[in-house]
């Protein structure tokens, strides 16, 4: 996963049912954090760090985001919509999107982000150290890279182990990851996939975590820890705090 990646993925098809009644008329992405749409956070930092082509997926009040974001013009990036007729889970939804993150791509590899969580990630110097720091593994086997966070109080037994991390604000050096053992850290939904992760799924409906984890089981998941600006707006309250925030 050394070569350029200049496609990105963000998952905006969720219902959003934790979310409601905020939700019922308004999807998830396009709440608002400071008066700017949470997906468009997103879209202006993958711009900035030189992402060329971006594709959205969407289900649920989904023509809503395409009249509020329309083709990336306004963002000076391509952004294409793939759309579910209902949500087909995280898994499910980068399978039927392929052939748009694949398209023109001289690399198999592209990044995906959630469009309910806040961050203040770089992406640029994500994509930069996924390039120079993989260590200790063969690149060539590799087919995600994930970015973990510190547990929030929601997930406080955390998703995935990191075998090996140098923790610092910034994301850390790359290591193996695996889903067994303490300690582990929350997955941010953040990650960088290959083409080849998605090889044996069907496009029906079916969840991420899965595919991950029986990639785990073959040392073909390499992940950073990331301690900066991380939240999943998964309840009203949680958003409501963040809006409170300066």
């Amino acid at each position: 996963m050394n070569k350029q990646i200049n496609t990105a993925m963000i998952l905006a098809a969720g219902r959003g049912e934790r979310m409601r009644p905020l939700t019922d008329t308004t999807p998830k992405p396009l709440l608002e954090v400071h008066g700017k749409p949470l997906i468009e956070y997103h879209i202006e930092r993958l711009a900035a760090a030189g992402i060329k082509r971006i594709v959205i997926n969407h289900a649920w009040l989904g023509e809503q985001i395409v009249q509020r974001i329309g083709n990336g013009s306004r963002f000076n990036v391509d952004i294409v919509y793939s759309k579910e007729e209902t949500a087909l889970e995280t898994a499910g939804g980068i399978k039927k999107a392929l052939p748009h993150l694949c398209e023109h791509n001289d690399s198999d590899a592209f990044l995906v982000v959630n469009g309910d969580v806040f961050t203040d990630i770089c992406f640029a110097n994500l994509l930069e150290n996924l390039r120079e720091h993989v260590t200790g593994l063969k690149k060539e086997l590799l087919l995600a890279h994930l970015i973990l966070v510190p547990n929030p109080p929601h997930n406080p037994e955390g998703d995935f182990y990191l075998h090996g991390c140098n923790v610092s604000k910034e994301q850390s050096g790359d290591t193996k990851i695996e889903q067994c053992r303490s300690n582990k850290y929350t997955f941010s939904g953040i990650g960088v996939y290959r083409k080849a992760l998605f090889d044996n799924i069907s496009q029906a409906s079916q969840r991420l975590a899965p595919v991950l984890v029986d990639a785990m089981t073959k040392n073909q998941v390499s992940g950073s820890l990331y301690q900066g600006v991380w939240v999943d707006i998964g309840t009203p309250e949680r958003l409501t705090q963040l809006n409170a925030q300066r």
